[in-house]
């Protein structure tokens, strides 16, 4: 399976709290809920297609406690997001959770790096997270990722737990996809690129 990321990110790159104040305050993290006021029939649309090609879902604490909080309640399987959610395997990246209890749920255990590439050898379509800023921290160490799908919100925040964390290792992307939502929000799709090129625009010496 490929691994996709799923994020909504500002301009400086903070992903966290998107959907609430309560959402995740870590830190003393104090702008909960930045996302909502763009929601969109747009953005609507793009998260459906998303969650329309997945055959699993990979998830950090915090995410899933908020989702097996929210998901099971909507118990129509034809609902393009909470049917997904519901009936695909989820594997859940803790050391601190003890268990779960979502239907469908898997702790993983032991080296989660190990792990996750265990279940990109799985056959299928799609391995996807969403949100998970610190668990994505650990797949972008270990080159987990196959393609990154962004949701870049008009706005910067100046705090917060960002999808590229400093002291990540440094690597270049490829542009596959991008358009531009009529609220502003830019929706980006990259793949891999290797490494990071350099040069220098200084001139040469005559």
């Amino acid at each position: 399976m490929r691994l996709a990321l799923q994020a909504f990110v500002t301009l400086d790159g903070v992903m966290q709290a998107p959907g609430g104040p309560e959402e995740d305050a870590r830190d003393g993290f104090a702008h909960g809920g930045w996302e909502f006021p763009y929601g969109d029939e747009e953005v609507g649309a793009a998260i459906v297609g998303w969650f329309g090609n997945a055959d699993a879902f990979l998830l950090g604490r915090t995410t899933y406690e908020i989702f097996a909080e929210y998901w099971p309640k909507i118990t129509d399987p034809d609902n393009p997001i909470a049917g997904p959610l519901n009936r695909l395997p989820k594997y859940v990246a803790s050391t601190t959770l003890p268990s779960v209890g979502w239907s469908g749920s898997t702790l993983l255990e032991g080296d989660v790096a190990a792990a996750v590439a265990e279940l990109k050898r799985q056959p299928g379509r799609e391995l996807q997270v969403h949100g998970s800023a610190r668990l994505a921290h650990t797949l972008i160490e270990h080159d987990l990722i196959d393609e990154y799908r962004l949701m870049i919100y008009p706005l910067h925040l100046g705090s917060g737990v960002k999808l590229f964390a400093d002291g990540l290792p440094s690597a270049a992307l490829k542009l596959t996809a991008s358009t531009i939502t009529s609220g502003g929000i830019i929706l980006a799709t990259y793949e891999p690129a290797g490494p990071v090129t350099y040069g220098s625009h200084a001139l040469e010496d005559a």
